[in-house]
């Protein structure tokens, strides 16, 4: 079957999906982020919110160990078919899933509202660690919070007994990677005030330029697959 390829650069099929193929892939962009970033290249997250939970084997026999899911119910799913998968969840935090999400995850890539915050802030244990979501580039169509309301958002998930590990953004739709590079660079610089050191940014369409402006997840599905 062929993969169909989404508007997100994701995969939507994996009939012919190969452990071999994956493990390729995943060598040529270990050796692209080593090129771009000497000396402290990004980790690889498998972003498979296109992958079955059956294909998933393939990805881990590849050489896998990072996944991504942007959907509450499909994390659960897959979690539960991969439990030795370390799982991130990377899609937008709504506050009624919150529960959903926490206790399948390290990392929470997403979160930008009070309403998650809060819910955070009552169901999740203590020092679990999130990246604040950052609309750098005033997207109308992005998720995220705008750079002003960062500092009074990080005091509130804070107090709230959590871990603020870094920041994430999802850069306008461009043309070129290189397009993406001034909102990954402004990124960076506000994660670095803050002291703040991991940084989710950069997809299959731009991941090299993010890895080169500091990126220490990058969120890869087609790049992987096909």
């Amino acid at each position: 079957m062929a993969h169909e390829v989404t508007g997100a650069g994701e995969v939507t099929g994996a009939g012919d999906l190969t452990a071999d193929r994956v493990r390729r892939n995943l060598v040529r962009l270990r050796e692209e982020l080593a090129v771009a970033a000497p000396g402290s290249p990004p980790r690889v997250l498998a972003a498979v919110k296109y992958v079955s939970a059956d294909d998933l084997g393939t990805l881990v026999a590849g050489g896998v160990d990072l996944a991504g899911e942007n959907r509450a119910q499909e994390l659960e799913r897959k979690v539960a078919a991969q439990p030795g998968l370390e799982w991130h969840f990377i899609g937008h935090l709504q506050s009624r899933k919150v529960r959903q999400v926490v206790p399948h995850v390290s990392l929470i890539h997403s979160l930008c509202t009070d309403s998650a915050l809060d819910q955070l802030g009552r169901h999740a244990p203590p020092e679990t660690k999130v990246l604040i979501e950052v609309n750098v580039a005033a997207d109308a169509g992005k998720s995220g919070l705008a750079p002003s309301e960062l500092d009074g958002f990080i005091d509130r998930a804070r107090r709230a007994r959590l871990v603020v590990a870094g920041l994430m953004t999802m850069p306008p739709r461009a043309s070129a990677p290189d397009d993406s590079r001034r909102w990954f660079a402004a990124l960076r610089e506000l994660a670095a005030t803050r002291g703040l050191r991991e940084l989710s940014m950069g997809t299959t369409q731009d991941y090299a330029v993010a890895a080169a402006e500091g990126a220490t997840i990058v969120r890869i599905g087609s790049g992987l697959l096909r």
